[in-house]
């Protein structure tokens, strides 16, 4: 159990770095390359000519292949941390005894259908692995970009049972507040008699407001 929870946590961090990484690589690209396209229609002498001797062609579609990996890693960090949209009306409304089972039945259906996901691109990359299909602008062996479909659906099939399993044992689901901003300790004032989503300020004139 020890290496188990060794193992997940290693897996956090590696899922929280590739995406870390790719965001920030991806926008680094995404900046130069328009900086670069600005600055070439400026007849500067010297500048204009270097700059039209940088071929970033490729970066386009390099940034393309590595939000599609953010994507896909990106949708395993949801299903960890609870920040997948969910309509769960229904199944707040039933009894926690009823309401287990149902909500295990969905963790399981989507383990299923992201490890069927994994196992068809598994089966796609190897046979694309052995023909010399390649990427248009880079060049590069297209099994290694469509690689991100059994990687990612494999990682988030995965966190969709570790969810399970917790859940079976703790009763708990990963949950995520969409209206926590990290920073802000003391929530807006409200009213009482609001509809307690809304905040409720005083009226301009009203006892105690500012003049």
């Amino acid at each position: 159990m020890h290496a188990l929870s060794l193992f997940n946590r290693l897996l956090d961090r590696l899922e929280e770095t590739l995406i870390a990484v790719l965001m920030a690589v991806a926008t680094l690209i995404i900046f130069v390359a328009v900086v670069h396209r600005y600055l070439a229609g400026f007849a500067i002498p010297g500048l204009q000519d270097w700059l039209l001797s940088l071929n970033l062609s490729w970066a386009q579609e390099l940034t393309i292949f590595m939000f599609v990996w953010m994507a896909k890693f990106g949708a395993a960090y949801g299903v960890r941390t609870g920040i997948h949209v969910g309509v769960d009306v229904l199944v707040n409304r039933l009894s926690p005894p009823r309401r287990k089972p149902v909500i295990l039945f969905g963790l399981l259906a989507g383990a299923l259908f992201t490890g069927v996901i994994a196992a068809f691109g598994a089966n796609f990359v190897w046979h694309l692995s052995q023909t010399e299909q390649t990427t248009p602008d880079l060049e590069w062996p297209a099994w290694m970009v469509y690689l991100a479909i059994p990687l990612g659906s494999g990682l988030m099939c995965y966190r969709f049972l570790q969810v399970a399993w917790r859940f079976r044992r703790d009763g708990e689901l990963p949950h995520h507040d969409p209206g926590q901003v990290e920073g802000l300790d003391d929530p807006l004032p409200s009213d009482a008699a609001g509809d307690g989503i809304h905040p409720r300020y005083p009226q301009k004139g009203a006892q105690g407001s500012a003049p």
